[in-house]
């Protein structure tokens, strides 16, 4: 088909977008749920589900639903008189019916359940045709509409993304001051707001130790982003800059050592550990830590081979040592992939989770917070306490947040450093 561009449109695509959008709009009426004998179209739920008053369901349902008719309009409308205004506004309403359509898949079953709608329990797979189909219809007539108007497509896929990310986030965020306790309220928002699931988890009186435990995973997790930038560092520096005999050898046999999984060898290193006594204490992790992080050196010393060995060679004519070298040439030309190396040290150890639950077992003092929140969602102890484990999911994050604000800036600045070098 050739492109045929009319008042800055490329009108190659619109006869697909029109159909789409023309069909995601029949999809509003054909079974959009089926449970059992239990059958509902969209807009035949929707009236139902706002006649109920109840939920944040009923209120993205009716965008969805709303969206897609002024979707279908405007479609029709640029038919008959295509106009670049129009298709904005089209872009605009499939955008936010495709956003719709993504967030009814996590709020349908809190919308629906307990409400006499259906007989039986809302699952996923009960979505019927019209939910699928409607989906469909909807993304292409976007991703169409947008190449029509020359915008680019790839936005659908960062709306679709960020929504998907986005939502989980703030279901736990908002968890976290939730007043009301339970593991599974049926509804978004909370009823009340407070902040005694925060302070409840640093209280002195709690049976919840949640400050040593964000103790222990800070010191763990800082003691490994020292060391093992350190020993990366200087790993990849000699792999980089000497030459020396079984070199490559060596690095095959790293190469190869560290494709396999280390949970395949933690069975071992725990029963190495409490054979020579020192089980259960953080100091473990920290040796074990350290004494695999050479393994990590293959992006290091990729990022230093791209530094030119001509550098090194006129500082050494003009007296330089190798250590000279390393700390005031190569070093502060790779910022970036310092910085990378901490980041990764440091977010990896924060957020570990399988070793140091089998190597600490039911030592509760010794506990990092991956494991004390696990503790916390366990059968017994989740419905008392999953309001404080969202608050400690959120207390977990702020490191990792404070970390990337503060270190972003280091990134412009040493790649801006390399490219002078």
């Amino acid at each position: 088909m050739k492109e045929r561009t009319v008042l800055g449109l490329n009108l190659k695509y619109s006869r697909t977008a029109i159909i789409a959008a023309i069909l995601a709009f029949v999809t509003l009426f054909i079974p959009y749920i089926r449970i059992e004998s239990d059958s509902y179209t969209a807009v035949s739920l929707m009236i139902k589900l706002l006649s109920l008053k109840e939920g944040l369901g009923r209120i993205v349902m009716a965008v969805m639903v709303l969206t897609n008719i002024l979707g279908c309009i405007m479609a029709v409308v640029n038919l008959i008189k295509p106009t670049k205004a129009g298709y904005r506004c089209w872009v605009v309403f499939s955008s936010v019916a495709l956003a719709a359509y993504s967030v009814l898949l996590f709020v349908t079953k809190a919308t629906v359940d307990g409400k006499g709608i259906f007989t039986a329990k809302f699952l996923v797979k009960d979505f019927s045709f019209g939910f699928w189909c409607g989906l469909i219809f909807t993304l292409f007539a976007l991703w169409y509409a947008l190449k029509t108007a020359k915008i680019n497509p790839g936005y659908v896929v960062l709306v679709v993304l960020t929504i998907i990310w986005l939502f989980p986030i703030s279901w736990i965020v908002l968890t976290s001051f939730r007043e009301e306790g339970g593991f599974y309220v049926g509804y978004f928002i909370p009823h009340g707001f407070t902040l005694d699931n925060y302070l409840n988890l640093f209280k002195s009186t709690s049976v919840i130790p949640f400050a040593r435990w964000w103790i222990n995973t800070f010191v763990v997790a800082a003691c490994l982003c020292v060391f093992n930038t350190l020993i990366i560092l200087g790993t990849s520096y000699v792999l980089s800059r000497t030459r020396f005999a079984g070199r490559h050898n060596l690095m095959k046999g790293m190469m190869i050592i560290g494709m396999f999984p280390g949970f395949m060898s933690m069975v071992a290193v725990y029963n190495i550990l409490k054979g020579i006594g020192i089980n259960r204490n953080l100091g473990a992790l920290i040796l074990v830590g350290v004494a695999g992080a050479a393994m990590g050196y293959y992006i290091c010393k990729g990022f230093f081979d791209t530094i030119p060995k001509s550098m090194d060679e006129a500082a050494i004519i003009d007296g330089a040592t190798r250590w000279q070298i390393f700390v005031k040439i190569t070093i502060p030309l790779a910022k970036p992939i310092v910085i990378y190396t901490a980041l990764t040290s440091f977010l990896g150890t924060w957020s570990d989770y399988i070793f140091p639950s089998m190597l600490l077992g039911d030592k509760q003092s010794s506990y990092t917070v991956a494991i004390g929140l696990k503790w916390l969602t366990d059968f017994q102890r989740i419905d008392s306490y999953y309001t404080q484990f969202a608050a400690g999911a959120v207390m977990v994050a702020v490191p990792i947040v404070i970390l990337f604000i503060a270190l972003q800036r280091f990134y412009v600045e040493g790649l801006s450093g390399s490219v002078k070098g």
